[in-house]
């Protein structure tokens, strides 16, 4: 991706969104970016001014026809974002002053950088490593505060320096094991065994939690699938009404009003929620209906958490149980929404709420046994969705059921795809050494597993990396960043 162009050249983007705004900002970054800049502008002589200083002037074109009133931001290289000289120009947000802007810059001997490439840049020079330049494209994207701050501890580096301790102390002990390669005739061992075994160990334990973490951290970063189903007229739709307090959805005493999907995002303690309205699951009335149906079930099936709401005036224990069956998935977290309350607030309220009920609790093991799931008795909520009845417990059941306990945003936590897979093969190669070890196997081959999970765990930092990994990584980032 990047082999085309030089790397030294000098690069200009627009750094802000691009559209009408108060001002917009024009970054370069290069050896001769303060220079180019300076051929442009009309103030101070840019090229003499101390680095992280602010400059007012004028940006003229080759006729000295004035573009902007700017003002232009330096950064001495090493001292910037990616290392290099950079100049960030801040003028109006007109499209066609930003525009001409660029254009004058590129006549003038820069070029248009591609995504990513500042921050690419950043990469090389060692401003920062690949699991901190990651994190820059997950911050830009957070929406959330809990996606914010694990994207700026990882950005800061918090991940890095755990991997980076874990691979210098095998570093430490492969060096070792390959010194023993050396004297391989004198059959002498320099690396303890049983050191190195309490190592692998105590790595594995670090590896396995930061690979358990992925399931949270995956969730933080793109949000809970979460389906709302149930049988037509349930008050599904008037529920999701009632969580997202808007009137999103289209409700009516007529059953099966909804007969396509309906997807809103909520947002509980900085988790956010993919609410999707579904189609009623029963037989079908017509082939429209019939879609909205399978798409129910389609859903579903694509979901991390269920809410199924049903009308507790109309329906039995058995019919609850049968739809849950249908709709039963595994890994799916079931929430029970009894829905409707104040039609019959007293038979049906006391048959849901009071613990000694062995009617009640008949219905709990028989959930459980249909669904099986660990599923609890808290986890079914009684409530009015018309009325809003008990729709902040609603919630806190759905921010419990994603978090076992609370999030402590100073561990680390694994939102990337790529490290985790790392980390699933470090942690498997690290299983090999111990397998290995067990059954005798000579130091070349131990040394051989230990070098696999040191290039597992270098591909997280980069300290390992290629150009095909380097271009998938930046080419999803913006331009200008």
């Amino acid at each position: 991706m990047y082999q085309s162009h030089d790397l030294t050249d000098t690069i200009v983007a627009l750094a802000t969104p691009p559209g009408i705004g108060a001002i917009g900002v024009i970054r370069l970054s290069g050896k001769d970016a303060i220079q180019l800049v300076n051929q442009t502008f009309k103030g101070k002589d840019l090229t003499k001014q101390k680095s992280h200083t602010i400059h007012l002037g004028t940006i003229r074109d080759a006729n000295d026809h004035i573009l902007d009133e700017v003002l232009t931001s330096i950064f001495v290289s090493p001292k910037s974002y990616t290392g290099e000289n950079v100049v960030e120009i801040s003028c109006h947000g007109s499209n066609y002053i930003l525009q001409e802007i660029i254009q004058l810059f590129i006549k003038n001997g820069a070029r248009m950088a591609q995504p990513g490439e500042f921050t690419m840049r950043a990469f090389l020079n060692g401003k920062m490593d690949l699991s901190q330049a990651e994190a820059v494209a997950d911050l830009i994207a957070s929406t959330s505060e809990s996606s914010h701050d694990i994207a700026m501890n990882q950005m800061r580096g918090g991940f890095s320096n755990e991997i980076q301790k874990l691979r210098q102390e095998l570093i430490d002990f492969a060096s070792l094991i390959e010194l023993e390669l050396d004297f391989a005739e004198e059959d002498v061992e320099f690396a303890d065994r049983t050191k190195l075994k309490e190592l692998v160990s105590k790595i594995q334990k670090l590896l396995r939690s930061l690979i358990d973490s992925f399931k949270l951290g995956n969730v933080i970063k793109n949000g809970v699938s979460t389906v709302i189903a149930g049988r037509p007229n349930a008050g599904k739709s008037t529920l999701l009404n009632a969580l997202l307090n808007e009137e999103r959805a289209i409700v009516s005493e007529i059953a099966g009003t909804t007969r396509d999907t309906i997807e809103e995002v909520l947002n509980i303690n900085g988790i956010q929620f993919r609410l999707i309205d579904t189609a009623g699951i029963r037989d079908a009335q017509d082939q429209i209906e019939a879609v909205g149906v399978e798409k129910t079930f389609e859903k579903v099936s694509q979901a991390a958490l269920l809410i199924y709401v049903f009308d507790i005036s109309e329906m039995k224990i058995d019919e609850v149980l049968e739809d849950i069956e249908k709709l039963s998935n595994e890994g799916l977290h079931l929430l029970i929404v009894c829905n409707k309350m104040d039609k019959n607030p007293y038979f049906k309220a006391d048959w849901l709420t009071h613990p000694n009920d062995p009617e009640i609790d008949d219905f709990y093991f028989n959930v459980r046994k249909t669904f099986n799931s660990t599923i609890q008795k808290e986890n079914i909520v009684t409530a009015s969705a018309l009325h809003k009845m008990n729709i902040p417990f609603l919630k806190e059941k759905l921010y419990e059921s994603v978090l076992s306990q609370k999030i402590n945003l100073e561990n680390t936590i694994v939102t990337n795809a790529r490290h985790f897979e790392a980390l699933q093969k470090a942690d498997e190669s690290l299983n090999d050494v111990l397998t290995g070890m067990e059954s005798g196997i000579t130091s070349d081959f131990i040394a051989m597993d230990i070098r696999r999970s040191l290039q597992f765990l270098g591909e997280i930092t980069g300290e390992i990396s290629t150009d095909d990994l380097l271009g998938n990584i930046f080419s999803n980032f913006c331009i200008g960043k």
